[in-house]
């Protein structure tokens, strides 16, 4: 694949069914010479459920800023790279926005950085929670510990919608500290969007906590929280 400048194509990829994937996604994928990706093991994987080989290198939080040099040289020497998250759309809640920021610092005009949209864990959660979201905010994953408390009474605050994620392991004080804060405001959670086993619980912070107990807490988790009455 030839490109007149170097090119960047940041490629939505499914968050958990392997069908979400959109036709120029795939075309794309066919299509670059390199898959830069968060684990390869993930990307592997679907890759090769639609019988796509290409080079795969990792690109996560923690690559060091080597990676990001040689990344850009690749490009420079004209290479076309793909960057997929381990799940959903690049640049949200992962590494995408340094890589992106990064390299519009070093070539400015001279690169060009392509969305490739899709899958979005947010926007599914969104669709599907009955709440009015002509606005909504989202602000990614709560603080493990430092400024935690203070990141679940901000939300008391917010008049919009608000849309947040939480691992397994910390889902259970996320919703008693939502109990703590929001009141009766009414929620939505979505566990395992997409996959086998997808959940989907509604009412207010407590009641979809006791759900949860009784049900499965395992999982990935999208929080939705309706918007403030005025």
């Amino acid at each position: 694949m030839t490109e007149s400048i170097p090119t960047v194509y940041l490629i939505a990829t499914p968050i958990g069914n392997l069908e979400d994937i959109t036709m120029r996604a795939v075309r794309m994928l066919r299509e670059v010479d390199l898959v830069l990706c968060e684990d390869t093991r993930v990307a592997r994987k679907l890759l090769s459920a639609y019988d796509i080989k290409k080079p795969l290198e990792s690109y996560h939080q923690h690559s060091a800023p080597a990676k990001l040099v040689a990344i850009g040289d690749m490009l420079a020497g004209g290479k076309s790279i793909a960057f997929v998250s381990d799940a959903g759309t690049p640049g949200i809640s992962d590494p995408g926005g340094m890589l992106v920021r990064t390299l519009v610092e070093r070539f400015g005009d001279a690169i060009r950085i392509v969305p490739i949209p899709g899958a979005s864990a947010v926007l599914a959660a969104l669709s599907i929670s009955g709440f009015f979201t002509d606005r909504f905010r989202f602000l990614g994953f709560p603080p493990h510990k430092k400024g935690r408390k203070t990141f679940f009474q901000t939300i008391a605050e917010i008049p919009e919608a608000v849309v947040l994620y939480e691992s397994k392991h910390r889902i259970e004080k996320a919703l008693e500290a939502l109990t703590s804060t929001i009141g009766m405001r009414q929620i939505v959670v979505a566990r395992e969007l997409t996959k086998q086993f997808e959940s989907i619980y509604r009412g207010t912070a407590p009641e979809c906590l006791a759900a949860l107990k009784n049900d499965d807490m395992r999982g990935e988790f999208v929080v939705v929280i309706a918007p403030a009455k005025v």
